[in-house]
């Protein structure tokens, strides 16, 4: 893969070539911390909640979901089926807006009790 970007160095814009070994090197410990935190959410998540969780599964939003074969990552050691959203980005945003449309509903459950 041929990566484009700014040498630190030189300070100029160079091109180089990248192999898909080393992006996964690159990657692996913030791949550790997401495995990690979706294990603590279900490990908390209230037996009513897990049922429909082992059900009907994850979705993946964000451009985190965008990472090939995460899905298949963290079904594979959660054993939970993982799918990503049909536009992981959008859903975001979406998201975001309508959280903040209901900001007043929403600030109860952000406050620390």
């Amino acid at each position: 893969m041929e990566v484009r970007g700014r040498d630190e160095v030189a300070g100029l814009p160079r091109t180089i070539q990248i192999h898909s070994n080393e992006i996964t090197d690159a990657i692996t410990e913030p791949l550790e911390a997401i495995i990690g935190a979706v294990r603590a959410v279900l490990e908390e998540t209230p037996p009513e909640l897990s049922s429909d969780i082992i059900d009907k599964g994850m979705i993946l939003t964000g451009g985190g979901a965008m990472l090939r074969h995460l899905p298949d990552l963290l079904t594979e050691v959660t054993g939970v089926p993982c799918y990503v959203a049909d536009d992981p980005l959008s859903c975001v945003a979406i998201g975001t807006g309508l959280a903040l449309e209901h900001m007043d509903i929403l600030r109860d459950s952000l406050e620390e009790p």
